[in-house]
């Protein structure tokens, strides 16, 4: 089964909690602190394996978990760090979070790999708190939370060569003809439902990807018929092979085709029409099929070459693959102009966003949210008096005292914050 779209959720792993521990030795008076970091959580990490081709492995496991990092331990030392959960995905794999629409990799390349969760760093161990004013603090940071997103996991297929055009033109019989590839082939529209990918081979031994690609129809790109769903994959190709019905065995013209299939290409993406495209015109076996290529080369402005084929007796299909061979071969593979400009980066200042929000519900609690106030909050081991002061501290610095107070909180009010409720003290 060809997957080629799928949401998934990923959950990178916790830091390991920093620990309070104690120097506690024979001759060695007054130890004082000795409790260690917590280790790291591990990331989420997609990596490319060229032998998939396909986002099956992601249709019945939708939730992806790393672990976290082990807990500080006595005598100074670090808590392990978890491995990172690798997950493999085949190329022309593209990441995006589901929430934001940020774009979070494009994976092309055999064995190229991107962070797509960071485990969050272990907690603090109480050597780390350890001041003149204070030599033994009984304060340790639990770890920091890793990040966790819904994203949406969106595969276009890498081929040199995309097969375009009306369904039943001859698209699938062209690659099985051309190709080990054995797609499905019916008499009736829509028969391929999914992209089929073939190695083709020339008589010259030079080798290329041919995918033929499911029938478009008019309004594709806006999702009628299967075009939208199979759009995406034409934009990695390097050439486009548009194939006609040159023989009009459905009592369309085969010039209004053309137009038609350029269009939703421009809709879609514009820039797909500059990248080379060949025209195949395929049923030369019918005999009406002449008559109309010769009308369709008065009618087509313009200078574009035309193979005239035939799938069934197997005629020009070796100038067509010559011809597409020669083309691929003046396009560098990366698909990039040669004089290109060294990438420019640029810097702009964006303010810090408010680190808390505050909200009334019903009841006339107050809610505390925002990323970082629930990240100090998840950080703080509130088994503990000291770590209960800095945290009270953290939020008198962040200004949610004098915020609540703007807001009419009175002493003895409610203030929620995640699942836990707080009770406002003057």
């Amino acid at each position: 089964m060809f997957v080629d779209q799928v949401k998934v959720y990923v959950k990178a792993g916790d830091g390991g909690n920093g620990i309070v521990a104690f120097r506690r030795e024979i001759y060695v008076p007054m130890g004082g602190p000795a409790g260690g970091d917590g280790g790291n959580g591990g990331d989420i990490i997609f990596e490319v394996d060229e032998g998939l081709n396909t986002l099956m492995d992601f249709r019945y496991q939708r939730h992806f978990k790393a672990k976290r990092g082990e807990a500080g331990m006595s005598k100074g030392k670090h808590g392990k760090n978890a491995e990172p959960l690798v997950l493999a995905v085949p190329p022309g794999t593209t990441v995006k979070d589901a929430n934001t629409g940020e774009s979070l990799a494009d994976l092309t390349e055999h064995g190229q790999r991107a962070v797509i969760a960071k485990g969050g760093r272990g907690g603090r161990g109480n050597i780390r708190f350890a001041t003149a004013r204070n030599p033994a603090p009984e304060l340790a940071e639990n770890g920091e939370p890793g990040i966790e997103r819904d994203i949406f996991i969106e595969l276009k297929l890498i081929a040199d060569v995309g097969l375009v055009g009306f369904p039943s033109v001859g698209k699938s019989t062209l690659l099985s003809v051309v190709s080990a590839a054995r797609p499905k082939i019916a008499d009736y529209h829509f028969t391929t439902l999914a992209p089929n990918l073939g190695v083709v081979e020339t008589k010259d031994q030079r080798g290329f990807v041919m995918a033929d690609l499911p029938g478009l129809i008019e309004g594709a790109h806006e999702g009628v018929g299967l075009g939208h769903q199979f759009l995406r994959h034409v934009e990695r190709t390097r050439v486009v092979v548009h194939v006609i019905d040159m023989a009009s065995s459905e009592g369309r013209d085969p010039y209004e085709d053309y137009l038609t299939i350029n269009e939703e290409l421009k809709a879609y993406d514009p820039t797909i029409l500059e990248r080379p495209q060949i025209i195949v015109a395929n049923k030369m076996d019918i005999p009406e099929a002449q008559d109309q290529l010769e009308l369709f080369k008065e009618q087509l402005d313009d200078n574009v070459q035309i193979y005239p084929i035939s799938t069934i007796t197997r005629e020009g299909i070796q100038d067509l693959l010559f011809a597409v061979a020669d083309k691929l071969d003046s396009i560098p593979k990366n698909n990039k102009p040669i004089d290109e400009k060294p990438e420019r980066v640029v810097y702009r200042y964006h303010p810090e966003a408010s680190g808390f929000d505050i909200s009334r519900e019903s009841d006339g609690a107050f809610v505390l949210s925002g990323e970082k106030i629930e990240k100090l909050f998840k950080m703080t081991d509130f088994t503990r008096d000291e770590s209960v002061q800095r945290f009270a501290r953290q939020l008198r610095g962040m200004g949610v005292d004098e915020a609540l107070r703007e807001k009419g909180a009175l002493d003895g009010d409610t203030v929620r914050l995640l699942d836990y409720e707080f009770e406002f003290k003057e």
